[in-house]
């Protein structure tokens, strides 16, 4: 099973769906703005990513610029921040088994499959 973490209203993760349905047919959508991940998900997602949770901030984004740009915060910390403000998620993130990939660019998808 293939899962992709989804903002419909950015093209980057349009993209990056529409590379999946092409090449794969069993797809979890996670429109994760409505749904966001929990600290659990986020932590296995970030470990399947292979990167710090701060590789994973979307970083200008109002919310991080306003509360958290310049402090001092702990990976535990930016999980929860994650959790709670899923804006500041980088997207598309696509998992498959115990591997997952940021779709930036789209194609970068096609790895993982």
């Amino acid at each position: 099973m293939t899962t992709i973490y989804h903002n419909p209203r950015c093209r980057k993760s349009r993209e990056t769906l529409a590379i999946l349905e092409e090449k794969t047919e069993d797809i979890t959508i996670v429109k994760y703005l409505e749904t966001p991940p929990s600290v659990e998900e986020l932590t296995e997602i970030i470990k399947f990513l292979n990167i710090s949770p701060i590789d994973l901030v979307r970083k200008n984004e109002t919310v991080w610029k306003e509360n958290y740009k310049g402090k001092e915060i702990t990976n535990t910390e930016l999980i929860s921040v994650l959790s709670k403000y899923p804006i500041l998620i980088e997207r598309p993130i696509v998992v498959k088994d115990n591997k997952a990939i940021i779709g930036r660019p789209p194609q970068k998808v096609v790895d993982i499959l």
